[in-house]
């Protein structure tokens, strides 16, 4: 049975939308698209990633942007945009970037792909020959400078032989409490093949959300389980329950209409009993969302300790929130959903508008006791602008 929530229209925005900061602008001849945030509570500083393209199709990704945001006189000042030049491998574009920050060295690393020539996505799927390489670089600074490129494509091996292509994030990845990094990744997976008079043609390849993980802060890498159900582009949070326990969430990009949901507790970041959440729907084709977690905040715990049909919800010391476009036609109405009880695809609120009209992917991040979201908007298409937006919790439980 489809959910009451997918059949009706969401309710119009109260008060005014949140004030929004372009970063990134469509001019000049330049597109910039694929957000990616993080804050560094270390440094009290922002990045803001995206590619920067010569148009807004995928093949025309030239290079990985930047821009640093810092509190100055109370207010946030932002630095100009900056070419990461050491984000790229000769006659390969850079794609999808997708941070971390590793704590107990205090490293950020940039993860990306880089993709031979023009050579598209679908291109690759219909002849299974994957043309993509996992890449990283790193800031023990601030992203105030860069080290080399690290191709990694040695950590997935002959596996592969197996993939037509893959991509990370996009968006940031997350440090675990146990230390672990997880870079949120997908596949296409070649599921077989014929062969005919010497010449192989694809019969079946489909796309599954899975993780690169690393347990020594980066120093070595390894690729996590896939998750079963089809499902492409993802984001990744920990949710920790009232014992104290670790789970690994997995929030996915999917064709069926709505979002793909997955736990894993396994050591080798296995993904158990994908699910659909039908309170999250997704628009023709899908687009990319974000997803975070964050401590319930102590007073609300206190409120909801008070109120019976709330503790028999209250099964997390972690809530999560999720952005993404709203309308399920067209890419449009970026809003904000919280979930009280992650470890039930249910739990979803309605979304809090935080953009009305053409939207795109987006990225979240908290600061302190508020939150951002680097998202793709526009007043006639999600490509105009990739603009920053601050707000509360508060905004959020009010929906």
């Amino acid at each position: 049975m489809i959910d009451s929530m997918a059949s009706k229209s969401y309710p119009e925005p109260q008060g005014a939308l949140p004030a929004r900061t372009p970063l990134f602008q469509q001019k000049d001849g330049k597109t910039y698209r694929i957000p990616a945030l993080i804050y560094i509570s270390d440094g009290q500083t922002f990045l803001a990633f995206a590619e920067e393209r010569s148009s807004p199709r995928d093949s025309d990704a030239e290079a990985l942007v930047m821009r640093r945001g810092s509190l100055q006189n109370g207010s946030l000042q932002w630095s100009p945009v900056q070419p990461l030049f050491s984000a790229r491998l000769p006659d390969h574009r850079p794609m999808n970037p997708c941070p971390v920050y590793e704590r107990q060295t205090k490293t950020i690393y940039l993860f990306f792909i880089c993709i031979l020539d023009k050579i598209t996505e679908q291109q690759q799927i219909s002849t299974c020959r994957n043309q993509a390489r996992l890449c990283y670089i790193t800031s023990t600074d601030y992203g105030q400078s860069w080290s080399k490129l690290t191709d990694l494509n040695s950590v997935i091996g002959d596996e592969i032989c197996n993939w037509a292509t893959f991509a990370v994030g996009p968006g940031h990845g997350i440090q675990m409490k146990s230390g672990r990094l997880i870079i949120p990744a997908y596949v296409y997976y070649i599921d077989y093949c014929k062969c005919f008079h010497f010449n192989f043609f694809p019969c079946k390849v489909s796309p599954h959300a899975l993780s690169f993980y690393s347990d020594d802060y980066g120093v070595t890498w390894q690729i996590g389980g896939k998750i079963q159900m089809e499902s492409c582009e993802c984001e990744m949070a920990e949710i920790i329950d009232n014992a104290d326990r670790s789970h690994l969430y997995c929030n996915a990009r999917s064709k069926c209409g709505y979002r793909v949901e997955a736990l894993s507790e396994s050591c080798e970041a296995v993904f158990d009993n994908p699910r659909i959440a039908k309170k999250l729907v997704e628009p023709c084709n899908g687009c990319q969302g974000s997803v975070l977690s964050l401590p319930v905040p102590e007073s609300l715990q206190e409120e909801e300790k008070k109120a019976s049909d709330c503790l028999m919800q209250s099964d997390t010391k972690t809530w999560l929130i999720y952005s993404h476009p709203t309308n399920k036609k067209e890419r449009k109405d970026l809003g904000v959903y919280l979930n009280k009880s992650p470890l039930n695809s249910s739990g979803w609120s309605q979304p809090w508008i935080i953009h009305k009209g053409p939207s795109g992917y987006s990225d979240l991040t908290q600061c302190e006791e508020r939150f951002a979201c680097l998202m793709e908007c526009g007043e006639k298409s999600e490509t105009e602008e990739i603009a920053f937006v601050e707000f509360k919790l508060s905004d959020v439980l009010c929906t």
